[in-house]
């Protein structure tokens, strides 16, 4: 492992960097000697302009401070990074790397000659897989980073993931907790969710940050982000709900409001994660949740996670078990230590061996940082060689006049070349049109994420309809989706046609008797279909099925389909449930068997775009 007297580390986060210098301490441990962070302005959320913000950033932090280092560790933004664990079957060694790659091409939404990917194996289950870290980022983004930081004089010596650095820093400050322990890394765009269990190791990323509670602020109030940025620095809290008094202050109170509705979305999507880490990892409950990153201090955001999950919750301390330099300011550094993870972790690649080790520096750039290593000889190389050169050239002359001929040879060689520069310009410009078209596929696509939102949430409503149904009729039963389909309504009145001639939606219990198919209901017109299709996913219509409970209540099997539509309808941020009829019953139940059906039409708040 390289070493040095002292090494500097970067965290490029979504709207600060963040940079750090460590040096190792007598007994061979990690000492802090100075930090520095540094907003990235509008400029670092925008992807044109983020390189050179960054490098801004980067030059001032660098010229403020006494930076003695010149090596440096650099975390990429965790938007920029794709992640995932995958499981392989027990294989040969030798087979390894071959099937990793396969799981590379399957997993990484881009072509694998377009990223730098690393993987790590992190050891083995009972059953004898192959527990694997699989991370790949687009090798454009990394290539801005090695720009970044040898335009501002440093060497970078390895692109690190921000699931990796925190998971190397809580392991070397919190090594000693028993039992599973997570760590939720608040950011401004993105998310990280890590277990810690017995050696082992889960982590997910998650699409919610911090940005999301301001871009919504800044939209009620209709303020500039970096003003709604600064007043919920000043203002903002995380609402403690129920029957607490509003602030009189109307942009508190609303960005209070505005908090818990995004990290009520946030812990969601922890409580669909823990449940995957409990059923496909076999692993046990938390008993505890750390917080990290700079959303996650925003007033009562500790209590209200420890509301939620019923575990206790404190903050991560990535320097617990690091040495502080004595000219630091305690109390500055104790303001913004939680935010210090990935840098405490930059700063262990460096020092030691390390649980997870990733490194995603592009080939380019590593051929290039070693011709600079090997430039000094090259040049004393060629300088002896010219040396030869001209000494055999004095000696024998005519060799001289063949190297001119060869000269003028190239010279004639190279004016056709000259004569396809506008051709190649041409053509570059084509690629960069086709590389923007392709960006603006990847914004469509990126929308359809919100399936990762809509199927835990009908998958909790099932598992609370069975709940409250054991409650009512004393007995276990289950529920499920039978089939769950699309409707693309051109426009409203499409859509009342379309719902009219399935069957009206039922809105009273009454309304549900069983019945069977009636022959000649009137289908939806498939050209009202092909012309939605081009436009918006606006209705799902989900039938589900349970087993006919009249034999052990009457109104059983109404309990049951009411009880899934009232679960439904609790989720107004996901279902629109304001318009009438917005979301309900499509037609009656059916008896088929020791079974009954029924349709519920659900409508999204948020269409997805086609």
């Amino acid at each position: 492992m390289l070493k040095a007297k002292s090494f500097l580390a970067v965290d490029c986060g979504a709207n600060t960097l963040k940079v750090a210098e460590f040096e190792p301490n007598e007994s061979g441990g990690l000492r802090l000697k100075q930090y520095a962070f540094r907003s990235l302005g509008q400029e670092g959320a925008q992807e044109a302009t983020r390189e050179s913000a960054t490098v801004k950033a980067l030059q001032a932090v660098l010229g403020e401070k006494p930076f003695s280092s010149k090596m440096v560790n650099v975390c990429a933004p965790g938007f920029h990074v794709f992640s995932k664990f995958v499981k392989l079957p027990p294989v040969d060694e030798a087979k390894v790397t071959q099937i990793i790659q396969y799981e590379a091409q399957q997993n990484v939404p881009f072509p694998l000659e377009e990223v730098v990917w690393d993987y790590q194996i992190l050891g083995a289950t009972n059953s004898g897989d192959l527990e694997v870290l699989l991370v790949a980022i687009k090798t454009d983004v990394v290539e801005g980073l090695f720009r970044s930081t040898e335009s501002s004089g440093l060497r970078l010596n390895l692109v690190e993931v921000s699931a990796a650095a925190l998971c190397n820093a809580f392991r070397f400050n919190y090594g000693d907790l028993e039992g599973c322990t997570m760590l939720l890394d608040i950011g401004a765009r993105t998310s990280s969710l890590l277990f810690f269990e017995k050696g082992k190791v889960f982590s997910r990323s998650i699409n919610i940050g911090a940005n999301t509670i301001t871009q919504d602020f800044a939209t009620e109030f209709r303020l500039s982000f970096d003003d709604a940025e600064r007043i919920k620095a000043e203002k903002g809290f995380v609402s403690l709900g129920g029957a607490y008094e509003e602030p009189d202050d109307a942009q508190a109170a609303a960005i209070s409001k505005i908090a818990r509705q995004i990290m009520t979305r946030l812990h969601i999507q922890v409580n669909a994660t823990i449940q995957n880490y409990r059923g496909q990892q076999a692993g046990s409950p938390p008993l505890r949740l750390f917080l990290s990153g700079g959303a996650s201090i925003m007033p009562f955001t500790a209590q209200f996670f420890a509301e939620k999950l019923n575990i206790p919750v404190e903050y991560f301390n990535p320097l617990r078990n690091v040495d502080r330099d004595p000219g630091l300011n305690l109390e500055e550094l104790a303001k913004v230590a939680h935010s210090m993870g990935e840098l405490v972790g930059l700063g262990l690649r460096t020092l030691a061996h390390c649980p997870v080790e990733l490194n995603l520096m592009p080939k380019t750039s590593v051929k290039f940082q070693e011709f600079n290593q090997k430039k000094p000889f090259f040049l004393s190389t060629i300088f002896s060689l010219v040396l030869v050169v001209f000494a055999y050239g004095f000696l024998q002359q005519k060799l001289v006049e063949e190297k001119r001929r060869s000269l003028d040879d190239l010279q004639a060689t190279r004016s056709p070349l000259e004569a396809s520069k506008t051709t190649l310009q041409n053509e570059l410009r084509r690629l960069k049109e086709i590389m923007s078209d392709a960006d603006a596929m990847r914004v469509v696509l990126s929308e359809r994420r919100i399936w990762h939102e809509i199927l835990p949430v009908l998958r909790e409503c099932l598992m609370a309809t069975e709940e409250e149904a054991r409650k009512e009729l004393e007995v276990d039963t289950g529920i499920w989706i039978d089939t769950l389909t699309t409707e693309l309504p051109s426009d409203h009145a499409a859509a009342a046609a379309a719902v009219a001639a399935e069957g009206a939606v039922a809105t009273d219990p009454g309304d549900l008797r069983p019945t069977k198919k009636r022959r000649g209901q009137a289908a939806v017109d498939p050209a009202v279909t092909a012309a939605a299709s081009d436009q918006l996913i606006t209705h799902l219509t989900l039938k589900v099925r349970s087993i006919d409970m009249t034999s052990i209540k009457p109104e059983g099997n109404n309990t049951m389909a009411f009880e899934l539509l009232k679960q439904l309808q609790s989720h107004p941020w996901l279902f629109d449930t304001n318009e009438p009829n917005a979301t309900g019953f499509k037609g009656s139940i059916n008896l088929e068997g020791p079974t009954f059906t029924a349709e519920i039409v659900v409508k999204l708040k948020t269409p997805i775009t086609l």
